[in-house]
């Protein structure tokens, strides 16, 4: 009996992952864009709540507006391990290579370190009776996630970033040597 209890309680665990990791997918590929959005751009960008929300999905609104979390691994970004460049979901800031990510094991995409220093805010967070450092993006302020001591070598930092306020995108050498291989 409690076997039967176990397999129907991770069964529906796995199948709100399952559902929660195709709707992210879903979302990332039909967003709209706000006009703001750039990967090239660093103009610092102040655009009203009631923008935000045109064009951020729902879940990455409340991340990155109101400082909320995803639930773990629910992104599929978290098991990327395509080379690439991930940028800010909300205005297209650059924020982190694939070569500095790693599996921290925490459920949530895990960097050692952002692309440069002007691309991430730090902001003392002691909600949730605790002491952390929030990270936001350095051009529009979406909250990002936290930033902890016990990551890998260079750093020894972990950059722990919800992934529904992220975007990757393939690097374009590797892309293209993707594409000729499957070609041949």
């Amino acid at each position: 009996m409690k076997r039967i209890l176990v397999l129907l309680l991770l069964s529906t665990f796995m199948q709100q992952c399952s559902y929660s990791q195709k709707r992210n997918k879903e979302a990332m590929s039909t967003e709209k864009k706000a006009p703001v959005y750039s990967n090239t751009d660093t103009s610092k960008v102040q655009l009203p709540d009631a923008d935000w929300r045109k064009y951020l999905s729902p879940d990455a609104y409340a991340v990155a507006r109101e400082k909320g979390t995803e639930r773990p691994w629910s992104s599929p970004l978290e098991g990327n391990k395509e080379k690439g460049n991930y940028y800010c979901a909300a205005c297209g800031n650059a924020l982190f290579v694939s070569d500095t990510k790693f599996d921290s094991g925490c459920g949530w995409p895990s960097f050692y370190q952002p692309v440069s220093k002007g691309s991430i805010i730090y902001t003392p967070d002691r909600s949730h009776g605790m002491e952390r450092t929030e990270v936001q993006c350095g051009r529009c302020k979406a909250h990002l996630g936290h930033v902890f001591d016990d990551g890998p070598p260079p750093t020894g930092l972990r950059y722990c970033i919800n992934g529904v306020v992220l975007d990757f995108k393939k690097a374009e050498a590797a892309a293209k040597a993707f594409d000729e291989k499957k070609g041949q």
